[in-house]
Parts: C-alpha cells; sequence; structure tokens
C-alpha cells in the first residue's frame, strides 16, 4: 500500500490509529505540535472500559503492557455530600472491568510501541488544501508541507481539521474547572488524603462540588466544579476568595481543597460539540475523538472513544487497504451513533452531579445501574 495516510495529533486516539495500523503493516505519520513525549504533562487518571478503549488495546497488541501500568486501588469511590458526609463508598474490586492508569503513561506506552520515524515532533498544522481526489496539502509553522491520501483530525476539541467537513464549533456546556495538583498527599496533605480516598471522590451540591482522584505517584487531583456564567473566573478578581465564598457553608475538610494548592486557579471551561454532529462525506479527510464527538468527562469516555475510534478506523483500513474511501465510509457510519450516545450520556451525568439535590441525584443514578 503506497497512499499516504496522516495523522494530526498524537493524543492517545491518534497514536492509537497509527499503532493498529502498524501491526497490520501499514504505515502512517502522525503530525504532533509538541516538541517532543515530555513536552507538557497530559492530565490525570484514566478509567480505560472493558468494551471499548480496552478493545483498542487488544487490537494494538499491547493489553500486557497496559495491565504492568494500571494502578492499583484506583477505581475506588466515594460520593460526599457538602457537609463531606460519605455516602456512598466502593472498594477497587480489581474486576478488570474500568482499571485507572496515568493518562501519561498510556500515552508513553503507545509512542514506545511505534517505529522511530513515525511521529514528526514539533507540527503545528497551520492549513490543510484540499488538492482534488482526496488528497491534502498540510502546511506546518516550520514551513515544511506533506501530501496525504487520508487526513485524519485527531486534533482535539479546537481542530484544525474539522473546519474541512463542518463548521460546528464547540460551546460552553456551563460548568467551568479549576484544577488543583497537591503532591505527597499522604505525607504533607494527610486530611486531604483521607477525605479522597483511595480513588475517585465525588463532593456534590447544587450547581458545584469537588472531584479528585489519587494519582500514582502519590499525588491528589482536585477539580473545583462550578455551574457558572462562562467569564465567571474574569470577573471574579480574586478567584481563590470568589471560591471560598461560594463555598461558605461547605465543610472545611472540602472548603481546604480551595486554599490548599499554592498554584494559581486557572479555570477551564468545560466545552462540548452539538450532541449527534454528523458531516457530508469528504473524500480524503475523517475525524476521530475530540474532534469528531467532544463531550463533557462525566461519561469518562472520551479518552476510550478516542482510542476505540483510532481502533476502528485503522480495522475498516485494513479490510480494503486499496479503497481508502470506503473505508472511511464503513468507520463512519459507526462513528456517528456511536458519539452521540456517549455525548447523550455525559449531558445527562453533568445534570445529575450539578443538580439542585444533588449528591442524591448521583447515589439514585448509581442505585438505578445496580
Amino acid at each position: 500500500m503506497n497512499q499516504r495516510i496522516g495523522i494530526v495529533g498524537g493524543g492517545l486516539g491518534g497514536l492509537t490509529l497509527a499503532r493498529v495500523l502498524h501491526v497490520n503493516g501499514i504505515p502512517a505519520t502522525v503530525y504532533e505540535l509538541d516538541a517532543s513525549a515530555g513536552a507538557r504533562t497530559q492530565g490525570g487518571m484514566l478509567d480505560i472500559h472493558d468494551y471499548n478503549g480496552q478493545v483498542a488495546i487488544r487490537a494494538a497488541g499491547l493489553y500486557d503492557e497496559f495491565r504492568a501500568i494500571v494502578h492499583p486501588g484506583g477505581e475506588a469511590m466515594r460520593v460526599l455530600d457538602r457537609h463531606a458526609t460519605v455516602h456512598l463508598e466502593e472498594p477497587d474490586t480489581r474486576d478488570g472491568g474500568r482499571p485507572e492508569v496515568d493518562r501519561g503513561h498510556l500515552r508513553q506506552m503507545l509512542i514506545d510501541s511505534l517505529p522511530d520515524g513515525t511521529i514528526r515532533w514539533g507540527s503545528k498544522l497551520t492549513k490543510a488544501t484540499p488538492l482534488g481526489d482526496g488528497r491534502h496539502e498540510l502546511a506546518f509553522a516550520d514551513g515544511t508541507t506533506e501530501i496525504t491520501d487520508l487526513l485524519v483530525g485527531a486534533d482535539g476539541a479546537w481542530s484544525r481539521v474539522r473546519p474541512l467537513l463542518t463548521g460546528a464549533r464547540p460551546a460552553y456546556a456551563g460548568v467551568t474547572f479549576f484544577d488543583v495538583d497537591l503532591p505527597d498527599a499522604d505525607e504533607r496533605y494527610p486530611d486531604a488524603a483521607a477525605v479522597v480516598g483511595a480513588g475517585m471522590l465525588f463532593a456534590l451540591g447544587a450547581g458545584q462540588g469537588f472531584l479528585a482522584h489519587r494519582e500514582t505517584d502519590g499525588s491528589l487531583h482536585i477539580y473545583i466544579a462550578i455551574k457558572a456564567a462562562e467569564d465567571w473566573a474574569a470577573r471574579a478578581g480574586d478567584v481563590r476568595a470568589a471560591l471560598l465564598e461560594r463555598f461558605a457553608g461547605w465543610s472545611p475538610r472540602l472548603r481546604a481543597f480551595i486554599t490548599d494548592g499554592a498554584a494559581p486557579l486557572v479555570p477551564r471551561t468545560i466545552n462540548v460539540l452539538p450532541i449527534g454532529l454528523r458531516w457530508e462525506r469528504v473524500p480524503g479527510v475523517t475525524l476521530l475523538g475530540d474532534a469528531a464527538h467532544l463531550m463533557s468527562p462525566f461519561a469518562g469516555e472520551g479518552a476510550n472513544l478516542a482510542m476505540f475510534d483510532g481502533a476502528e478506523l485503522a480495522r475498516a483500513i485494513v479490510a480494503d487497504p486499496g479503497d481508502l474511501a470506503a473505508a472511511v465510509t464503513a468507520y463512519e457510519a459507526e462513528l456517528f451513533p456511536r458519539g452521540a450516545e456517549a455525548a447523550g450520556e455525559a449531558l445527562r451525568n453533568l445534570e445529575i452531579c450539578f443538580s439542585d439535590d444533588a449528591p442524591r441525584s448521583l447515589l439514585d443514578q448509581f442505585a438505578a445501574y445496580e
């Protein structure tokens, strides 16, 4: 096969696509804007589901390597109210259904599995120009250009490839996060460590709360979450003081999450694409992961779907490597409903977590799952 497959974005989805193609003897090039694998931190813990994320990892031939980086105890979960009263506590059963891994470790596993030269680091896409017959010319910030027979946008929420297919853009979902990292938590922040427990924490009230998890390095990663206007932080002035005011009446043990961290509290707005986003077939280009179906994190599906998308697109190409158009058509026929279902779940769960009767709403949801 001499057709040139270009993958824009070296996140989990793009790397999975490249890996599954590689194990099936099909080369591809990943264009990643970061200068190196360690150029920036990769975020916190991910639960990798046995029905999609792990399916992709098996297709990539990396299941043993994946099991080696699983965080023991990471599937434990606690649900608290605003008074820090525990309403639900579940241990890590280690049944393998949703094991937790560090995103950075997972990405490095995929990077290490690819031949040298597959990833072109420091390649920031500035423009993609259709040339006809499904080919595209990619222009990069360093002045170089490349030609693709199949262009895959795996470049996340603010994809530069997406405009070739649709004018849809992410919109604010009504919730803003503020990230807090507490290193060496058991030694330096023992009460915070005790509140979070061994795995994931939900401490919720009406329209706001704290989401946290324990990471593999012994740190705590905490999200202070509020339903607010998109420009709330810009108008707040002293964000830490404004958050303390918003959480007045909450347990001091939970309010300490706001004051314990030394770093500035930078807002991270939660943005989403329209649920059920589709586009008319465009020769030589498609999307995967957040570029295709950006959703809130409240279904835990973002990373899982990105990897599964990558594996499924690779599977379609491997089935008929001489007909990329047919492969993409088959892939997109399943991509659209898959993304719509997960995005709908994410929206419902966001509303549950920040409803007026939270955490009761979340507890009822867990009871319904049982």
